[in-house]
């Protein structure tokens, strides 16, 4: 490629998202159940108390395009988050990849779900064949120094978590299968309940109280038990107040 004097930015030269391939129908592992509801629980418990909602981008198996040297390289992690970028495409479009040298910013958390196929790639147990782009974890770790990397094993319902430190990932140490992340002020651990009518530990947010960020669906249901609780409240209250006018001698007016 011809280099201009001054050279130009990669924004400028290198293809946008509109030029990627955004699928590969031929690519192996197409997602199963499991892949495709527990991103989204993911998606809808993840709310940085820190950061506007317009400002949070967050995507599971979409195209990942990570280096300006080879523009069609990618890595599709089941789940990320990015902070600081427009949830949409240049504020207006929504995404059919993730091209980092146009958007700029890097994902801050990368979640992987380990199946048999992908886990030592995952973990960085594999060795790299020189003529084939790095593994997920070396593109994690050491091209897009992604802050947080997070795998959970779909059979064992275990995860572990690795935070950046010198270059390098070091496992953070676990209490009751839960971590907070205090640039996002919100937890992430494994809980127990039921999902789409599907009950089975599942990966989810937490607050900081240790409370689990409810879904939308979640908050409806507590709104309308709140409700209730507070009509029945009301209708307690109404029958003691007949009582005690009874026991006076006094008839209410009521409607029956």
């Amino acid at each position: 490629m011809y280099q201009t004097d001054p050279p130009r930015s990669p924004k400028d030269v290198l293809p946008t998202m509109y030029d990627l391939p955004s699928e590969d129908p031929e690519e192996p592992g197409l997602p199963d159940q499991f892949h495709l509801l527990q991103p989204r629980l993911l998606d809808e418990t993840f709310r940085p108390q820190n950061y506007p909602s317009d400002e949070i981008f967050v995507a599971s198996g979409l195209n990942l395009y990570y280096d300006p040297r080879h523009p069609l390289w990618h890595k599709r992690p089941d789940w990320f988050a990015v902070l600081g970028v427009s949830r949409l495409y240049e504020q207006r479009d929504l995404r059919l990849s993730y091209v980092v040298w146009q958007e700029g910013v890097h994902p801050f958390i990368v979640v992987e779900l380990l199946s048999p196929g992908t886990e030592k790639e995952d973990l960085g147990q594999t060795l790299r064949d020189i003529k084939q782009p790095p593994g997920k974890w070396e593109v994690y770790e050491q091209i897009l120094r992604v802050p947080y990397y997070v795998v959970f094993d779909r059979y064992k319902y275990e995860f572990r978590a690795f935070k950046l430190h010198g270059g390098r990932y070091a496992e953070i140490a676990l209490l009751d299968s839960r971590f907070w992340i205090p640039e996002l002020e919100l937890g992430l651990g494994v809980w127990r309940g039921h999902y789409q009518n599907v009950e089975q530990p599942w990966l989810r947010w937490y607050d900081g109280t240790l409370n689990w960020v409810l879904t939308s669906t979640e908050q409806e249901s507590q709104r309308a038990e709140q409700e209730r609780q507070r009509a029945e409240q009301e209708r307690q209250r109404a029958e003691r107040l007949i009582a005690q006018l009874r026991s006076l001698g006094v008839e209410p007016d009521v409607d029956t």
